[in-house]
């Protein structure tokens, strides 16, 4: 920890200013203060800091049971106490370098949503192993550090249409729900509705999350700080208890394994290296297209989605001087890699932060000091059961689904984009797929209504792009490939 993150760490126990902070992140020019952005970091780290427990409990692996990262030699419990520590690291390097380079109050960590595509679709359902898989995220990160050097980033997105930059934090939403009520055991599969829902008043782990979520969503309506993270300990807590004193078979899954709490992350720092090692060429140049397409247009969207949320957006929905937040991701994601997770991305709950009063990248570095601060309880989130930590993902989606208001939905190509990228979303299982039909479908309704001068040149390329990708992950070509 630097000289000046100890002395923000310092300020925020004893509450005194720091001489020097006003002038760094000229604080007088955005009307705020020390004070101000101190709180305003506090509010967001609490908002956010449930990712120390589910970004493990998403991207651990199950021998069997679920697909991730699985290490021999370590149980679950220790792999997810690796990926803790993994996260804390990757959000304090990436949120810091947002805080110094960009001087945005935007926090940093790995992303929901690309990290459950790490996991359920590259690692299971392609077969990659995950040392592959975080090989891929490293070469996409610095191929993303080169685009963004050149502006290629900015210009990609500015070329994104209205109603898709408006329609995507809402599909991302609805997409990390309903990975949370599957793993509450509140949503199942059906062999005739696809999805149906779970016998929940016989089954303690449905039981306990349907507890739990509500809880949750009272402390988050009375503005309790740090409500999700509170909502997950005090779940964990009353299924450890009610288990404890006998209510419930200790085989009812209230109760995670022994919490065999470890910081040596050496099994997944440089990890990729072997990755990088054992590949072959066109597969794996595949599987880097896939996560380039899902990250830059699942990062892009979380941007505007923070921009959208904190106000900073220009009148064609833009966020203003994007390319050094977008640099700031480029090389977290870059280091998260290396280190051992998933791709790094900009957290819609930075928007909390922003309501406090935030408006510098001090925010960003309060929220970076608080999350090396957090590695003193590491070991607690090896004990966190899978469902306890997917009730953030509930809330969080839900939360997500107010910026649909911003779409004009009396617009029938607005609507449609829209409607294409929220939908698809959660019924394909997968951010990029709901994001193409966006894409796709917006050159197409426009011309059909005859409004050509809303269609650019560049729309009609990400378009085609789009096909491409729809049909390099749906023809077999990528699964043949590995």
């Amino acid at each position: 920890m630097c000289v000046l993150e100890m002395a923000i760490l310092k300020s925020i126990i004893t509450g005194m200013p720091i001489m020097g902070l006003t002038e760094y992140f000229d604080l007088d020019a955005h009307n705020t203060t020390v004070r101000t952005e101190v709180l305003a970091g506090i509010t967001t780290f609490l908002t956010m800091s449930y990712i120390v427990v589910v970004n493990p409990s998403i991207l651990a692996g199950i021998p069997d049971a679920k697909p991730g990262i699985i290490i021999d030699g370590y149980s679950p419990a220790q792999v997810r106490s690796m990926l803790a520590v993994v996260t804390i690291l990757a959000a304090a390097v990436a949120t810091t370098i947002m805080a110094f380079y960009a001087n945005r109050p935007f926090a940093q960590a790995p992303g929901l949503g690309l990290n459950a595509f790490f996991a359920f679709t590259v690692v299971g359902a392609l077969g990659i192993p995950w040392q592959t898989a975080l090989a891929a995220v490293v070469v996409e990160g610095i191929i993303f550090i080169a685009l963004t050097a050149v502006g290629a980033r900015e210009y990609i997105i500015k070329l994104f249409p209205k109603p898709v930059k408006f329609a995507v934090g809402t599909g991302i939403g609805l997409f990390l729900t309903i990975i949370g009520l599957q793993a509450m055991g509140i949503v199942v599969d059906d062999g005739a509705t696809l999805v149906t829902m779970g016998q929940v008043a016989s089954n303690p782990v449905a039981i306990l999350s349907v507890f739990g979520l509500f809880l949750t969503f009272a402390l988050y309506a009375r503005g309790v700080k740090g409500s999700i993270i509170l909502g997950i300990a005090l779940t964990t807590v009353i299924g450890w208890a009610v288990t404890q004193f006998g209510l419930v078979s200790p085989d009812a899954g209230l109760v995670a394994g022994g919490p065999g709490a470890t910081y040596d992350i050496s099994p997944l720092a440089g990890a990729f290296l072997s990755g990088l090692g054992n590949i072959e060429g066109f597969a794996f140049a595949l599987v880097v297209f896939t996560f380039f397409f899902v990250d830059f247009f699942d990062t892009a969207g979380t941007l505007v989605g923070v921009g959208q949320a904190g106000n900073f957006l220009d009148e064609d929905g833009n966020l203003p001087d994007v390319d050094k937040p977008l640099m700031a991701d480029a090389v977290g994601t870059t280091v998260g890699g290396m280190l051992g997770t998933s791709t790094v991305t900009t957290y819609i709950e930075s928007a909390t932060g922003v309501e406090e009063g935030g408006r510098t990248g001090l925010t960003a570095l309060v929220v970076a000091v608080l999350f090396l601060a957090s590695l003193a309880l590491v070991p607690l989130a090896a004990a966190i059961p899978l469902y306890a930590s997917h009730i953030a993902l509930v809330v969080i989606g839900v939360v997500m689904l107010s910026n649909v208001v911003d779409i004009d939905w009396n617009d029938i190509t607005h609507t449609v984009p829209a409607g294409m990228t929220i939908l698809v979303m959660p019924f394909t299982y997968s951010i990029a797929y709901g994001i193409a039909a966006g894409i796709i479908s917006y050159p197409l309704v426009k011309i059909a209504a005859g409004e050509f001068d809303d269609v650019r040149p560049g729309h009609l390329v990400l378009a085609g792009a789009f096909v491409v990708y729809f049909f390099v992950r749906t023809s077999g070509v990528l699964s043949s490939a590995v």
